[in-house]
């Protein structure tokens, strides 16, 4: 079996230095739903999600913090509709909160699990809640019954968001203020003994490359068959945040496959297709629930922060040289041909055709997916609408018609290209945009030059050119050109 030098603890820290997947999971799908909240993440603690600063202002379990969530909680809903829920949770919700955050521990170390970490690790996860003096979640554990891993993780934790907020002298007095109580007092006496040693230069140290290197075994080498199922892991528990996405990421990965069968991909290029569709929204980490799972419509602000999603999924990735690669696709799959799509507003050929595929294989899938505000929709309105697209530049009408066909359609034999164009106008565009006479273009397609002049004439109306280089700005606006790429091989 051939190996690949991908690091496992690559695809820890860009899960846990992103959000805190593993830690503070903040996942409102991973817990059964509460009894009278629609939306899980609603009725967090400040300590999980949203502001993490809060962790800095307020004890955990202390009343201030209770105050504090509940001002925070249902933000974005009517304000009878927070009344209401404030009210419930005053009632009988800190139960559902303390089931909440003890279920988050647990599926922390389930993640830990199928990533085949050490039993020390898996401890430690399932201890992340625990505080020194017995209050924690779930309670069972207090002072050095708790993993020596977990106690400081938790500390810096903590630590780190004081540091940000307010600088050494701040997580200093927030070490000694909780010491003894949600933190060790030892490793919180060793903080405060020599805070600029630990403290002093935290900002200036490229955290991944010093973790490494201050801990070798963490570089675990894989199997191409161990990283997929690392990949596949974390995928699942990515699409946990969300209720809403569950599954997403290992349906698009498959249906992104599929459509590279189809398109005749070599195994190397579909293998890159399904992890990348197992990566591609890793970004959603870092947006809200209250955006992603919002009823209403989203405002300019929250537009924005989605349009962000492609650009941290790629930001987490690029921290590998192993996963850089899925990186520079999963960033554009939400990209279109006529530049309307996001981070980058590319257009074109400067859209790579795995990119294409990918793009396609998610916009059906979530189409067949339910969403805050409105159903799963049928089959055949999601393939309808992909070849809507199509016809309206936005969409490679190749890419669209493998995914199609990988998801069971019946793809049509005569189908629209952009702008109304047919398949044979699109051919013909090709070959004006490469600078062919009309008598050479009759040649190649087997027209005669009179037929060929009648169909660019055709296409010149329907594009709105006048020139060939208009013509040919189109057709790479449009993805018609370059009509062939290459996918660098993956290392296996």
């Amino acid at each position: 079996m051939h190996t690949s030098k991908h690091v496992l603890v690559v695809l820890l820290v860009l899960i846990a230095a992103g959000v805190g997947l593993l830690h503070d999971p903040g996942l409102s799908a991973a817990a059964d739903p509460p009894k009278l909240y629609p939306n899980p993440l609603n009725m967090q603690p400040p300590a999980i999600a949203g502001d993490k600063s809060v962790k800095y202002d307020y004890e955990l379990r202390s009343f201030r913090m209770a105050v504090s969530g509940l001002r925070r909680m249902g933000e974005g809903n009517p304000p009878l509709h927070r009344f209401r829920m404030g009210l419930e949770f005053v009632i009988s919700g800190h139960r559902e909160v303390d089931g909440m955050i003890e279920h988050h521990a647990a599926v922390a170390r389930m993640l830990g699990a199928q990533l085949e970490l050490p039993d020390a690790v898996l401890d430690a996860l399932g201890s992340a809640y625990e505080m020194w003096d017995g209050k924690g979640w779930p309670g069972e554990l207090e002072g050095v019954q708790i993993p020596r891993a977990a106690r400081l993780a938790g500390l810096a934790e903590f630590v780190e968001v004081a540091h940000r907020v307010g600088g050494v002298t701040a997580a200093t007095e927030l070490a000694r203020k909780r010491s003894g109580k949600q933190f060790d007092p030892a490793a919180a006496a060793c903080l405060c003994a020599d805070p600029e040693l630990i403290l002093g230069d935290l900002d200036a140290v490229d955290t991944w490359h010093a973790v490494i290197g201050a801990e070798p075994a963490l570089a675990v080498v894989l199997s191409g068959e161990r990283f997929d199922a690392a990949l596949t892991a974390i995928a699942n528990f990515v699409d946990l945040k969300s209720p809403y996405t569950l599954g997403h990421a290992r349906a698009v990965a498959d249906l992104a496959s599929a459509a590279g069968t189809h398109l005749g991909l070599e195994e190397g290029e579909r293998r890159m297709l399904r992890r990348a569709g197992l990566v591609h929204d890793f970004g959603r980490l870092g947006i809200s629930n209250a955006i992603w799972d919002k009823q209403g419509p989203l405002g300019p602000g929250e537009w924005e922060r989605v349009r962000l999603s492609p650009y941290l999924s790629e930001r987490m990735l690029h921290q590998s040289e192993a996963l850089r690669p899925l990186g520079a696709i999963a960033i554009q799959h939400r990209e279109r041909l006529d530049g309307s799509g996001y981070p980058r507003g590319l257009s074109g050929a400067a859209i790579s055709r795995p990119a294409r595929v990918l793009g396609a294989a998610d916009a059906y899938q979530a189409m067949r997916e339910p969403r805050p505000h409105r159903p799963a929709r049928p089959a055949a309105d999601a393939a309808g609408e992909l070849w809507t697209e199509v016809g309206a530049g936005r969409l490679d009408g190749d890419a669209v018609e493998a995914v199609v066909a990988a998801a069971g359609h019946r793809v049509p034999r005569r189908r629209e290209g952009p702008a109304g164009l047919t398949a044979r106008e699109v051919q013909v565009l090709r070959l004006v945009a490469r600078g062919l006479s009309n008598r050479a273009i009759a040649q190649q397609l087997v027209i005669s030059p009179k037929t060929a002049g009648n169909h660019i004439e055709h296409i010149y109306a329907k594009i709105g050119a006048r020139n060939r280089a208009a013509a040919g700005l189109f057709a790479m606006q449009h993805g018609l050109l370059p009509e062939e790429e290459f996918v660098a091989a993956v290392p296996t």
